[in-house]
C-alpha cells in the first residue's frame, strides 16, 4: 500500500509542475522624464493593473494603466501630454512580456517587452530588471529606455525647442501569486 501511494504522489509531480500558476499585480509607480533645456518634467500614475499566467514553464504578463492616470505636477501639462500622445483616442498603455517561468526566481529578470502607446507599439528586447521576493511578494524595478520616436510622437516645443528625444519610464511594481 506504501509503493502504491508513493508511485502515485511522484506520478501526481509532473501533473502539479504543470498546474497554471497565476499573478496579480498588488502595486505599482509607473513614472516616465521629460527634458527640455529649459525644464524637466515627471509623471507618474499609481493607477496600473496586471495579471500574469504561468503555463508549462511560461509564463504571460499583461500591465496596463490609463494615459490620463500620469501625474506631471500640473494641470496644463498634463492636458497637454494626453493631446500629444493621442491620449483620448489610445486611452491605455500597455506592456506585454512572456518569460520563462524559471526566470521569476532570479534577482535579475531579462526579458522583452512589447508596449502599445499613443497607437503605436515598440519592441525592446534584454531589458534587465531587477527582483527581490519576500514571501509571496516579488518587487520589480527597472527602467524602460524608450524614447518619443519609438511611438512616434513628434516632441513638443516650448519656446520653439522640442523636448529631447529621450523618455525613459521608471518601473516599481509587487506582484504576487495565488
Amino acid at each position: 500500500m506504501k509503493k502504491l501511494l508513493i508511485i502515485f504522489a511522484l506520478c501526481a509531480i509532473p501533473c502539479l509542475a504543470q498546474s497554471d500558476r497565476q499573478w496579480v499585480l498588488d502595486s505599482s509607480t509607473l513614472s516616465y522624464h521629460v527634458s527640455h533645456p529649459v525644464h524637466e518634467v515627471d509623471g507618474v500614475s499609481h493607477a496600473a493593473l496586471g495579471k500574469g499566467v504561468c503555463h508549462a514553464g511560461q509564463c504571460d504578463f499583461l500591465i496596463a494603466a490609463q494615459v490620463k492616470s500620469f501625474d506631471a505636477g500640473d494641470s496644463n501639462r498634463n492636458l497637454h501630454m494626453l493631446q500629444v500622445t493621442k491620449g483620448a483616442q489610445f486611452p491605455v498603455v500597455s506592456v506585454r512580456l512572456r518569460l520563462p517561468e524559471a526566470a521569476l526566481s532570479s534577482p535579475t529578470i531579462v526579458c522583452d517587452l512589447d508596449i502599445q502607446f499613443a497607437g503605436q507599439t515598440a519592441h525592446y528586447q534584454n531589458l534587465a530588471f531587477q527582483q527581490v521576493v519576500q514571501g509571496n511578494e516579488h518587487r520589480i524595478t527597472g527602467t524602460i529606455p524608450s524614447t518619443l520616436s519609438d511611438f512616434k510622437i513628434t516632441p513638443p516645443s516650448f519656446f520653439t525647442v522640442p523636448l529631447r528625444n529621450e523618455m525613459p519610464v521608471k518601473v516599481d511594481i509587487t506582484w504576487h501569486s495565488l
